[in-house]
């Protein structure tokens, strides 16, 4: 049995592996906080400490002249195990906590974040003085509840991360012995606390599995890296991973020329985020008010091809989230349904600005961050449900000639839908098979009108962050390559 009460921990014979983790301040903008320095982390009053900080921070603010005044507190507790060259290299224990404070004094804002313990009284002395530097503001916090919600994860033991880790390798390897695998495995906890001056207080607590593994094939002066990870609850699957990897490798034994000009695109449920990432940004409130989004004006208009439809599940798959970080309880919405318009996701500020009121999607990037509109567990599907759409090989046999994205180089398009993009591993069809890799190949286009132009979606959806994606085939692209 692998114990984490050491600081050291001896694995083999000669093989030290520290521990312990430093905390770390996140990159910030100082002009909209003050993070306060950083002080070991010891069990015992420390943990008392957190239990009570939030609420002594709010009494704080109050005889401190604050008229509102909330805070959110973030913990995590992580075991990641590395794999390096085929051997396990690293086991690690980290941990991490913040609290950050927004308090309105004379309506003006002031945000202090501290990441590990700290002085209650200094915090707000800060938010206080961060205040003074800003503009009156309308005050929107949540109103009165208390909610404790259930975690819907399970924590394993290292022991089985290293079994999952070492399973996975030895399945590609035993295929191809020249393969060199790099792998992270993952089971992470964090607890979130929110509460605010007029009576909120709610949290939870959500525990997610992970595992990212990669496989480097050497031929000569060809260098391949095929890669994909998953994220899930209670289990993960080495089998299906190693399976996955050992598919694309074969696909890519040879090279072939890229087809070139306009094609079918078959993009990977891997690959399929790159197209989502644009619609997440048009669908944003926040974009909207700034006139950003091209779907500004489109509400209840067709903005997609008819066969789509778009939606957020909060309690779908392996992220959870009961509540935003403005304190609003989250909850199922469509945005896309068959391809109409039906509504953006706002937090207070932008939900008050478009008339709409908050959909519950008021998130911070950071500690340090003020809530702005974010989106989570985006769920992409077939606008018809009971189709369950074809698996990735039969939608390759529809494609008489065409090309599949499985990993790009650099990111995908931005608000405007425009992109040109290399294709980091993508394979040509023929006929309905793969007959090689291609190389050197660029694709372009516009997501918007690819969307427009969807041929296909499949039924292997799987979760990219917190977008839950199948592959699919669009028409519209443009491909250029050299032979």
């Amino acid at each position: 049995m692998i114990a984490f009460s050491p600081h050291l921990l001896q694995l083999v014979p000669g093989l030290l592996i520290d521990l312990t983790a430093e905390g770390k301040v996140l990159n910030a903008d100082c002009s909209s906080l003050i993070a306060l320095p950083v002080r070991s982390h010891t069990m015992g009053s420390d943990d008392l400490q957190h239990e009570t900080l939030a609420d002594q921070l709010l009494e704080l603010a109050a005889k401190s002249g604050a008229e509102a005044a909330e805070v959110l507190q973030s913990r995590s507790q992580a075991y990641p195990v590395f794999f390096e060259a085929n051997r396990l290299k690293q086991l690690e224990s980290i941990q991490a906590e913040g609290t950050a404070l927004r308090l309105w004094r004379d309506g003006c804002p002031g945000l202090a974040v501290a990441y590990g313990p700290v002085e209650p009284q200094a915090l707000v002395d800060r938010a206080i003085a961060l205040s003074q530097l800003n503009d009156p503001e309308t005050i929107e916090l949540a109103d009165a509840a208390k909610s404790q919600y259930p975690n819907l994860g399970e924590s394993l033991p290292v022991e089985q991360l290293v079994s999952w880790g070492r399973e996975a390798i030895a399945l590609i390897r035993e295929v191809n012995p020249d393969l060199i695998c790099t792998a992270e495995w993952e089971c992470e906890a964090e607890t979130t606390r929110l509460i605010n001056s007029r009576g909120l207080d709610c949290g939870y607590t959500d525990t997610t599995l992970s595992c990212y593994l990669s496989a480097e094939w050497v031929r000569g002066d060809d260098f391949l890296c095929v890669s994909d990870g998953q994220t899930q609850r209670g289990s993960l699957d080495p089998v299906a991973l190693a399976q996955q990897i050992l598919q694309r490798l074969e696909w890519a034994c040879g090279n072939t020329p890229p087809p070139t000009g306009r094609v079918p695109i078959l993009f990977t449920s891997k690959a399929a985020d790159m197209l989502w990432g644009t619609v997440q940004s048009a669908l944003s409130g926040k974009q909207v008010i700034e006139g950003a989004s091209p779907w500004s004006d489109r509400l209840n208009e067709l903005v997609t091809s008819e066969g789509l439809t778009l939606s957020q599940q909060p309690n779908v798959g392996p992220f959870s989230c009961p509540f935003d970080d403005e304190g609003v309880p989250t909850r199922s919405i469509t945005f896309i349904d068959r391809g109409v318009l039906q509504l953006f996701y706002t937090d207070f500020t932008t939900g008050r600005l478009l008339g709409s009121g908050t959909t519950g999607n008021g998130f911070r990037p950071g500690l340090g961050s003020y809530p702005t509109p974010g989106l989570f567990n985006l769920i992409v599907e077939p606008a018809d449900k009971a189709s369950r759409g074809k698996a990735l090989p039969e939608l390759i046999t529809t494609l008489d000639n065409g090309l599949i994205i499985d990993q790009i180089l650099g990111g995908g398009a931005g608000i405007s839908g425009e992109f040109s993009i290399n294709v980091d591993l993508g394979y040509r069809v023929k006929n309905g098979e793969v007959i090689g890799r291609v190389k050197d190949t660029m694709v372009s286009g516009n997501v918007y009108t690819a969307l427009k132009q969807l041929i296909a979606l499949g039924n292997d959806a799987d979760w990219n962050g917190s977008c839950y994606t199948p592959s699919l085939i669009v028409d519209g692209l443009s491909v250029t390559g050299r032979s």
